[in-house]
């Protein structure tokens, strides 16, 4: 059962791709190295890596972030760059499975919330549904837990204020 929660702001280093969902790993596969890179300036992540979706595309597309959350103090080399995941209030569903299950892990948040009447912090824009704070938050390390029908991801959702 998702519940809601209060989350501060979170600074975060990112790269960014649109891409269709046979193509996620080419974002998936930016994390280590931006995590290699906070570890070669001596900076340890503030919490675990995430996907931020920010907008839905017509035709199963996305434009996604591959994040880090920080706390301060780091100048990333492009591609990468920083960002801000807003604070505010989110719907959180914690998922246990491999990720092909996400989708539909996905869309029972969306339909719970529906059903409760909350408003998500989503708009409609000319290339899609642009959202605020949608991510997926990964609480495994693949490198522990090889067994993705193990692995742990919060789906988040900010509501709208």
């Amino acid at each position: 059962m998702p519940s809601i929660v209060d989350r501060p702001a979170q600074p975060y280093v990112a790269e960014r791709a649109t891409l269709g969902i046979e193509e996620f790993p080419r974002i998936a596969d930016r994390l280590p190295p931006l995590i290699g890179a906070l570890a070669g300036h001596g900076i340890v992540p503030a919490g675990a890596p995430f996907f931020r979706y920010r907008v839905l595309h017509p035709g199963m597309r996305f434009t996604v972030e591959a994040g880090v959350p920080i706390d301060a103090g780091f100048s990333p080399e492009e591609p990468a760059f920083l960002g801000e995941v807003p604070g505010g209030k989110y719907v959180l569903e914690t998922y246990v499975g491999a990720p092909d299950g996400l989708a539909a892990a996905t869309a029972a948040v969306l339909t719970w919330g529906a059903g409760e009447g909350l408003a998500w912090d989503v708009t409609e824009g000319p290339d899609g549904e642009q959202w605020g704070g949608r991510l997926e938050v990964l609480r495994t390390n693949p490198l522990e837990v090889p067994d993705p029908t193990q692995w742990v991801t919060d789906l988040l959702f900010r509501l709208a204020d």
